[in-house]
């Protein structure tokens, strides 16, 4: 049991942003980083099912405001390299979440000069830059929104609104180092962004470009094939109602409950199989128990 524990647990951390190595969550030994292992943000970031589910829908619906698409389209080869994003959205996440307070803060300061290159047209004319604060806040609310969502159903739908709202006020923080503005800091007012945003979002050549991106991205290995698709269907599962109907991914009740048991078999067994991901290592820098008995 023990060899396919390890066996799933590589093939799981391939996927994330530990593949790509440059932070050591074990170090220094004492540092609880930006947030601290009793928030509300460790406990929403920590379970690898949840956050590649979230992640997906996150990049779904992200993919409906021009704007912020026309950055990573004129300026990123994500079309090419679907699991690079990923693991590179995933490794900030992990690394501001759970790694040290320099390596949150190296990685902030990396991605904002980053965002500081990135200027150019959509194909509508407008102007845009990814480091505009009204861009900034979009992408931030779009994978904390749907990493939350994934949380709750999959994880622990009872978790309280205040918890909740907890969570939006803690996360808000890397999105305004980030140089956001304007973050929203709970459920009611992230549902009211959601809502004023809409009219702003579209649905057009770009967006089903990169809908097939995301559809046709080659797995890591051919063991990961039907959890790939898996994860993918989950992702589109997750959207709000209206999202999918934009992006033309509605499915039927047969489907969403085809997804749900099969996501709920098997995170069970992910869970019990990773042992080292980034939650795990910033648990031992900060001389905590193992989750894992």
């Amino acid at each position: 049991m023990e060899i396919l524990r390890r066996h799933i647990e590589r093939q799981v951390l391939s996927l994330t942003g530990l593949a790509l190595g440059g932070v050591d969550f074990e170090q220094p030994p004492g540092d609880p980083g930006l947030f601290g292992p009793d928030s509300a943000a460790w406990r929403i970031h920590g379970d690898f099912t949840c956050m590649l589910i979230g992640g997906i829908s996150a990049l779904l619906l992200q993919a409906l405001h021009p704007l912020a698409l026309a950055g990573i389209w004129d300026h990123s080869n994500f079309r090419q390299d679907m699991l690079g994003r990923l693991r590179r959205t995933g490794q900030f996440v992990s690394a501001t979440t759970f790694g040290s307070h320099a390596d949150a803060e190296r990685l902030i300061a990396r991605v904002r000069a980053i965002h500081a290159q990135v200027r150019g047209h959509a194909p509508d004319g407008r102007p845009y830059a990814a480091d505009d604060p009204e861009l900034l806040t979009w992408v931030h609310v779009a994978e904390v929104y749907s990493f939350l969502q994934a949380h709750l159903r999959y994880l622990n739908p009872h978790l309280p609104v205040d918890e909740q709202d907890r969570y939006f006020d803690e996360i808000a923080l890397v999105a305004e180092r980030l140089g956001a503005r304007d973050v929203p800091r709970s459920r009611q007012a992230v549902e009211a962004y959601l809502l004023a945003m809409r009219p702003q979002l579209v649905y057009d050549e770009r967006s089903r470009d990169v809908v097939e991106a995301l559809f046709t991205a080659p797995a890591p290995s051919r063991l990961a094939v039907p959890f790939g698709r898996l994860m993918m269907q989950a992702g589109t599962d997750l959207l709000p109602e209206w999202a999918a109907h934009q992006l033309h991914l509605e499915l039927g009740p047969l489907q969403r409950n085809g997804i749900r048991i099969g996501v709920r078999r098997i995170a069970p067994i992910l869970r019990w199989a990773v042992r080292d991901a980034s939650i795990h290592r910033s648990r031992r820098r900060l001389g905590l128990p193992p989750l894992h008995p």
